[in-house]
């Protein structure tokens, strides 16, 4: 009976230590960027995977280079935020907690994403901005008018 009592209590001591080492965030933040791919990826246990195109400055080259952000999500509604953000182009801010552990079932990374912010209006669609090469000027057609018929007056 003593063994059986210890037993239970290693398996509660253990599944603790377990939950706490997955359900505790170990930091949490904020990222700000574009998104660059989102898709629902596994073979066994379907998850959200992304990727956020932060930018940046390489101090090194002197240059631009891009920083990516790798996450996992694994709430549907986040997952629409993100689907929708992605079809517009537009930026976003990612809120994220970062986990000690991560689990297969989880998401292929220790990056959660809670919540999404849509940064800025959505930018214009292809050609119709006149900065770009290809862009067209937007111009507005005058409206037609009626015209009046005119009376012919006999006297020149």
């Amino acid at each position: 009976m003593r063994g059986l009592l210890y037993f239970v209590l290693f398996l509660l001591v253990v599944f603790g230590v377990l939950y706490a080492l997955t359900g505790w965030s170990f930091s949490d933040g904020e990222r700000a960027g574009t998104i660059s791919k989102f898709s629902r990826r596994g073979y066994l246990f379907k998850t959200y995977e992304g990727v956020l195109n932060v930018g940046g400055f390489s101090g090194e080259t002197g240059s631009l280079t891009p920083q990516y952000f790798d996450f996992s999500v694994k709430d549907e509604a986040v997952a629409k935020k993100l689907t929708d953000a992605v079809k517009t182009g537009q930026r976003v801010t990612l809120h994220y907690e970062e986990k000690i552990i991560k689990f297969p079932w989880n998401g292929e990374t220790k990056y959660y994403i809670t919540d999404v912010e849509a940064v800025g209006p959505p930018p214009n669609p292809y050609g119709t901005n006149p900065g770009y090469p290809g862009g067209q000027q937007q111009q507005a057609q005058p409206a037609p008018t009626q015209q009046q018929p005119v009376n012919a007056d006999s006297t020149i």
